[in-house]
């Protein structure tokens, strides 16, 4: 994998849930399966120019959707929760709170 932070952070999760965790600072991103907890790291710091407190990262699994041939199941993806220290925010993505 490559380590281009464009690569890392794929998009930012935007859902109600990822929404409520700003309040904390912390943001929601997906990322590849293969990416680990220190290029999630570089790659904000990279993208956004802000110190990383911490990263959390779970798989998350596919569900199953109906479909014309049957049962299709989605794939399995990779979310990363990343904390930033307290006073620091990335407003590039919903804008400010």
């Amino acid at each position: 994998m490559q380590n281009d932070p464009n690569e890392i952070l794929i998009r930012p999760v935007i859902t109600e849930r990822a929404t409520d965790l700003r309040a904390n600072n912390q943001y929601v991103f997906e990322v590849p399966l293969a990416a680990n907890k220190t290029q999630i790291a570089e790659a904000v710091k990279a993208l956004y120019n802000k110190k990383v407190s911490s990263v959390r990262t779970m798989v998350v699994r596919g569900k199953f959707k109906n479909r014309r041939s049957g049962r299709v199941r989605m794939p399995f993806w990779k979310k990363a929760i990343v904390t930033l220290p307290q006073g620091e925010s990335i407003d590039e993505i919903l804008g400010p709170k």
